[in-house]
């Protein structure tokens, strides 16, 4: 006989993984597609998180690649991954990490294929974004939140 109760300790369910946002330039076509050097690529992430409804929270992870040649911008594109996440059983303040880490850990493969693909899509070759250690991100935005206080408190004239 299956047991049907639900688990009594902490669980992360996922409800729905999208595309919240995707948006595409490539504002130097066709000549862009003749340039033989090497762009210099940017790639900036961002990462928040909300409550929805209890126990539900929507995590949006976004990153923007920006190629650029000689000052002239050969593509970009902003990506947002979304995911509907229920959290039951952990206290509200332990949600942070796992909204800081866990979820944007579960959104980025996606991310990363949807930026490749549209790259792609756009005529250049994909841009495979490396592994990102979320974790290690979340532990330095805790940091640099704590010293910002600290060097107020420094800065502030007796």
């Amino acid at each position: 006989m299956a047991d049907t109760q639900t688990p009594s300790g902490p669980s992360l369910t996922i409800e729905r993984i999208y595309v919240k946002d995707l948006s595409l330039e490539n504002p130097g076509a066709p000549q862009s597609f003749t340039i033989q050097s090497q762009p210099q690529v940017e790639v900036s992430l961002r990462s928040r998180g909300e409550q929805i409804a209890e126990g539900v929270f929507e995590c949006v992870l976004t990153i923007t690649v920006t190629a650029r040649n000689e000052g002239k911008t050969l593509f970009l594109v902003e990506a947002s991954q979304a995911g509907v996440f229920h959290i039951n059983g952990v206290p509200l303040a332990d949600i942070q990490p796992i909204l800081g880490v866990h979820c944007p850990s579960v959104l980025f493969p996606y991310l990363r294929e949807t930026i490749a693909d549209s790259v792609s899509r756009a005529g250049f070759p994909p841009v495979h974004l490396d592994p990102i250690n979320f974790e290690l991100l979340y532990q330095q935005q805790l940091a640099a939140m704590q010293q910002q206080p600290q060097m107020a408190a420094a800065s502030i004239p007796s």
